[in-house]
């Protein structure tokens, strides 16, 4: 099996047991979310745990605390062009959890995470009435999302004028430079058809409506490497895997994880040449990032407990269980960040801190962080 995976060609005999680990795995993860005090705060942390891993996989190196500080606007340096890329790979899995489970596999899902949503078709297919409709997606994206959208732009620009320049250097014949439009035929090849692509890989997708969702999304995801739809969107494909589990009733109560768990995969095996093999640890995936999952909820909420002890003999008019709240709900706070959320001066959040006991992450007199496991 080389290339597109087909159904007709799957090895029931070897995908069998991968699938059934698969399968319980999830599912124990999301039972446990459904009923888990922490739930809000384990899916917004592993929000930024998922993006900064999306970008390890591709190559580049994101520290999550300057994710942390740039989504709440407190960045201390200028933002680095795989900064930039990580938020956005950060706000599309919140558009994705946050949205109706057929959502981000709908037309109108697809052409707004894709950065096109005023070009939608106006005749919305079964799947995508229940979606939420976005008429303009840069009108309403918030402020940060259009700042970090301007920066892709600008980067782009960048690359393709210190291209322009080398060239120039070298003595080719080279006209003027082009304007400084996201589609630069110095960034993008032109000739991809990333419609008729993003066509074909939904069509594939439709064909698995009756296979079990944790295949479904491993093909899906498999397709996807191989139709290459869409350039230049890291770690898009797996959380559209992610949504299809969504979409399909596997996870109700949480968007999987499936970057944490590539991360664990060893990478010959991901990108081993046979695609059922690939398949088989595409499963794996799926039970690596579950398993890490619990053991991760099983930490924080461990901590929350640990924090919630240290509210007795406490005011009702304390502003500790806000800060509890916020601080398993990010892998870091900042006395910035603390006065922001909660509403109180920065001077009386590192006071609660100090009350809290939290660990300080950074080691530095300044630009200090706290936070827990």
């Amino acid at each position: 099996m080389t290339g597109v995976p087909r159904i007709a060609d799957l090895d029931w005999r070897v995908l069998a047991q991968p699938l059934a680990r698969a399968e319980d795995a999830l599912a124990r993860l999301d039972e446990r979310l459904a009923k888990s005090p922490i739930r809000e705060g384990w899916i917004a942390r592993t929000h930024f745990l998922d993006a900064v891993t999306a970008l390890w996989i591709e190559g580049e190196l994101v520290h999550i605390e300057d994710l942390v500080l740039h989504d709440a606007g407190m960045d201390v340096r200028a933002p680095t062009h795989e900064l930039t890329r990580a938020h956005a790979v950060l706000r599309s899995r919140r558009r994705i959890a946050d949205a109706a489970p057929a959502w981000a596999l709908s037309s109108i899902g697809l052409e707004a995470l894709r950065g096109r949503a005023r070009e939608a078709p106006v005749d919305l297919d079964e799947a995508d009435r229940d979606a939420p409709v976005e008429d303009d997606d840069e009108a309403l994206a918030p402020l940060g999302a259009r700042d970090d959208r301007t920066l892709l732009e600008l980067f782009a620009s960048v690359d393709a004028a210190i291209a322009h320049a080398d060239r120039a250097l070298a003595g080719e014949p080279v006209s003027a430079p082009p304007p400084a439009v996201v589609r630069d035929s110095l960034v993008y090849d032109l000739d991809w058809d990333e419609d008729a692509r993003l066509a074909e890989w939904r069509a594939l997708v439709e064909d698995t409506r009756d296979l079990p969702p944790t295949l479904a999304a491993a093909l899906a995801h498999e397709a996807w490497r191989a139709i290459e739809p869409l350039q230049h969107a890291p770690g898009l494909s797996r959380l559209l895997a992610a949504a299809l589990l969504r979409e399909r009733g596997k996870t109700r109560a949480h968007l999987a994880c499936l970057a944490e768990g590539a991360r664990i995969m060893p990478r010959e095996r991901r990108r081993t040449r046979d695609v059922a093999n690939r398949l088989v640890a595409g499963l794996e995936t799926i039970v690596a990032a579950a398993e890490e999952g619990l053991k991760q909820h099983d930490r924080w909420l461990l901590a929350h407990a640990a924090l919630m002890r240290k509210l007795e003999s406490r005011r009702s008019t304390s502003r500790l269980p806000e800060l509890i709240e916020l601080v398993i709900s990010r892998p870091l706070v900042s006395a910035g960040m603390i006065a922001k959320a909660i509403g109180v001066t920065p001077r009386a959040a590192q006071n609660l801190v100090a009350e809290l006991g939290l660990r300080e992450a950074t080691g530095r007199r300044r630009y200090r962080a706290w936070g827990v496991l």
